[in-house]
């Protein structure tokens, strides 16, 4: 792959970026100690990330088989018809739905897919008729069920 550059950063930048997305709790110090700068710049450059939207928040990452919501389902959703006021309103049904934890609009036979994590199939199958079922517009619906994850996680490829 090619190695590319991003406007306004630098070699540090990257590796503070790097860093902070294997593990977002490190203290300045320590994230510091690992770029082998002082503090208060580390400090700086962070602040400025996170300013400048590189950087847009930290999280817990949590085991969703011990929170009962293991069973992850891809669901392709095709509308009935599409045009900027359908789209809008399907969007925002979606973004209020808790069990979406990922909604892409996409390319190809469906207009939309949607990550949903529920706690089994019996629980999906009533989200679709009661949850998505309810939202007008939608002509047709295709779930891919997980099996096992063998790759997962929010770090963006970085040079």
């Amino acid at each position: 792959m090619e190695n590319f550059s991003v406007e306004r950063l630098d070699a540090t930048d990257i590796s503070i970026l790097r860093i902070l997305q294997s593990d977002g709790r490190l203290t300045i110090k320590e994230l510091a100690a690992r770029v082998s700068r002082s503090a208060t710049p580390v400090y700086e450059r962070v602040k400025r990330l996170e300013q400048e939207g590189y950087i847009k928040g930290y999280v817990a990452l949590l085991d969703p088989d011990k929170l009962r919501r293991g069973f992850v389902v891809f669901c392709n959703v095709k509308l009935r018809e599409l045009c900027r006021e359908n789209a809008e309103a399907f969007v925002e049904r979606i973004l209020a739905i808790d069990e979406v934890t990922e909604c892409y609009n996409i390319s190809g036979q469906f207009d939309y897919m949607l990550k949903v994590m529920a706690p089994d199939m019996a629980y999906y199958r009533d989200f679709v008729l009661n949850v998505l079922g309810t939202i007008g517009n939608i002509s047709a619906i295709e779930s891919t069920f997980v099996m096992e994850t063998l790759k997962s996680g929010p770090a963006i490829p970085l040079p």
